[in-house]
């Protein structure tokens, strides 16, 4: 008989499956399903957990890889990977990780499993082996994600990267008590932790088991965004509170019951922490000086904006709370104090912290997150989330019952349908392969199409319909549903590469032309036409066509394929 996890896991695997407009391969449900929960802790989009999913033939028996460097993921995109880049923009000592995730339906822990993938990560993260060695023995997913460790190592060499290497083993058995992991088992996962911590010198190794209790556990366990903060003397305006808080108490405030980065208490934060930039050098320093100064005479302070704060005591408990001013004080202030002894001085200093409360009007907010950034440079960018066109598209999609997600894991973590669920990046994504036509530049920047501004005015513009963006939203989701199916018999390298490239070739057949302005869709999405429409599986022939041509022509691979405006030209060739 089932225990009653496994009975419900397997009902949330159900559910998560009716939600689907077209439901998957269980396998790959439970893959994905298995990733979001080893990452839990990271507040990963959807997307980023379904971008990390490998599993397939020649998977090296490892279903998802995600690496970060500074508690960034990285994306292929991202700036450490590229050739050029100076590892000076990060600190010595900076954090890299790799999280393997291997994810059975089965009920029970394998020795198998775990020799397999212990075979594998013997290849593919050795720094000697040859790329395209290993892609004659894995699939391209396999190498490309591992191919991100790779490279991130490299680059960060000289800055002594504190490298962790986590292998999650995920089933719907028992991972713990009676009938749990087999001894050989458990040995097995202690050899595969030598073998992790032995890639480079002072690396960590983990393996983890998690079984259906710890899963479904996971998965009904939303992160709290109540936080208590005690502060030293404070002052009250209304709804604003201005405090010093000793940084002993503010470390408490910004780490978890086991002393990790609260992160998602940033997630509405403008920037990503800047890492060993002249200004957190300057925040190190005074907070490893002895004899410095106080701390908040020297520093602007934090700025945090919550919906209800009331007081008992010295102690506030905030409900809903963001750091939207803050990030890269708060950030230095963690990483200097998690391993100073607990009687160093800086903890008795004190940081300033601004309070406000601005109930759930998100308009406030974002006026207070603009202001408060204006203090210093922030790149336009990072500034998308707050802008009028950005407000007007979620608004939009709020009333046709669809998520425009401009505040990473706001609707996730509020229960919304996953299918539902649009992020800015996605957007920008379908924007430019269906309203642009450079499925090229949605292939090969997944994460920078906002950075530039040129760019950012094309794709989001208030000239646009705001009724154009749901259309896009949809398609490309209806896309994705599709490449999902077993109608469409496609392995997950194939889908990535032929995702955007198809929303083209489907979104010109509807127009009957190429398309080159996101107003050219305005009749299709005034009149709701769904992009199946187009002949999906035809569509599909079609791109699959000129790939193989492509390949055949130039000897390049299809990753390469797919990210070149060469091949993007060919195909809209196709259909003029």
């Amino acid at each position: 008989m089932a225990d009653n996890e496994q009975v419900l896991l397997d009902q949330i695997l159900v559910q998560r499956q009716a939600e689907r407009p077209v439901p998957i391969r269980e396998d790959e449900a439970f893959e994905l399903f298995a990733a979001e929960q080893a990452l839990t802790e990271r507040q990963l989009s959807s997307e980023e957990v379904a971008d990390g999913v490998i599993g397939g033939s020649n998977d090296g028996a490892i279903d998802a890889i995600y690496v970060f460097v500074g508690g960034v993921l990285l994306s292929e995109d991202s700036d450490v990977l590229q050739d050029g880049f100076s590892a000076v923009k990060l600190p010595r000592g900076v954090k890299l990780e790799l999280w393997l995730v291997q994810a059975k339906r089965e009920t029970s822990f394998t020795e198998t499993a775990i020799d397999k993938a212990a075979s594998a990560l013997a290849r593919l993260l050795n720094l000697s082996e040859n790329e395209e060695d290993l892609r004659k023995l894995y699939s391209p997913g396999t190498v490309s994600r591992t191919g991100f460790f790779r490279k991130a190592l490299r680059a960060l060499a000289t800055r002594h990267p504190q490298v962790e290497i986590h292998f999650v083993y995920a089933t719907r058995g028992r991972a713990t008590g009676p009938n749990s992991i087999n001894a050989k088992v458990a040995i097995k996962a202690r050899d595969l932790e030598a073998q992790l911590a032995g890639v480079i010198s002072g690396a960590e190794g983990h393996v983890q088991f998690l079984g259906a209790a710890e899963l479904w556990r996971r998965a009904n366990t939303v992160p709290s965004y109540t936080t208590e903060l005690t502060y030293q003397e404070n002052a009250t305006s209304g709804n604003s509170h201005v405090a010093l808080v000793k940084l002993r108490d503010y470390m408490t405030f910004l780490t978890d019951e086991d002393d990790r980065l609260r992160r998602h208490i940033f997630d509405w934060n403008v920037r990503d922490y800047q890492g060993d930039v002249e200004v957190n050098r300057e925040i190190r320093g005074s907070l490893e000086d002895p004899d410095g100064p106080e701390f908040w005479w020297l520093n602007n302070g934090v700025t945090i904006v919550c919906s209800k704060a009331t007081v008992v005591g010295k102690t506030y408990s905030l409900d809903d709370v963001q750091v939207v001013n803050g990030l890269q004080s708060s950030h230095t202030i963690f990483n200097v104090l998690r391993t100073a002894p607990t009687d160093h001085p800086a903890f008795d200093r004190s940081v300033l912290v601004r309070i406000l409360v601005t109930g759930d009007d998100l308009a406030t907010r974002d006026l207070v997150i603009r202001a408060t950034n204006r203090q210093t440079s922030v790149p336009a960018a990072s500034l998308r989330a707050t802008d009028d066109i950005q407000r007007d598209i979620e608004a939009y999609f709020l009333g046709h019952d669809w998520y425009y997600d401009r505040r990473k894991n706001f609707y996730r973590n509020n229960g919304r349908s996953a299918e539902r669920i649009v992020s800015i990046s996605l957007l920008a994504q379908a924007v430019m392969a269906m309203g642009l036509s450079r499925p090229d530049n949605s292939r090969a920047r997944p994460s920078s199409l906002l950075k530039r501004d040129d760019e950012y005015r094309r794709i989001f513009s208030k000239e646009i319909p705001v009724e154009i963006y749901l259309w896009v939203a949809r398609a490309q989701k209806e896309i994705d549903a599709f490449l999902a199916s077993e109608a469409a018999v496609i392995s997950l390298s194939e889908r990535n590469n032929y995702r955007f490239h198809l929303a083209t070739v489907a979104t010109a057949k509807l127009v009957g032309q190429p398309v080159r302005s996101p107003k050219q869709l305005s009749p299709l999405a005034s009149a709701g036409t769904p992009l199946a429409d187009a002949d999906l599986p035809a569509a599909l022939a079609l791109v699959r066509e000129e790939f193989a041509a492509h390949e055949l022509r130039t000897g390049n691979s299809p990753d390469k394929i797919a990210k070149g405006p060469d091949f993007a030209e060919r195909l809209l060739a196709r259909l003029s």
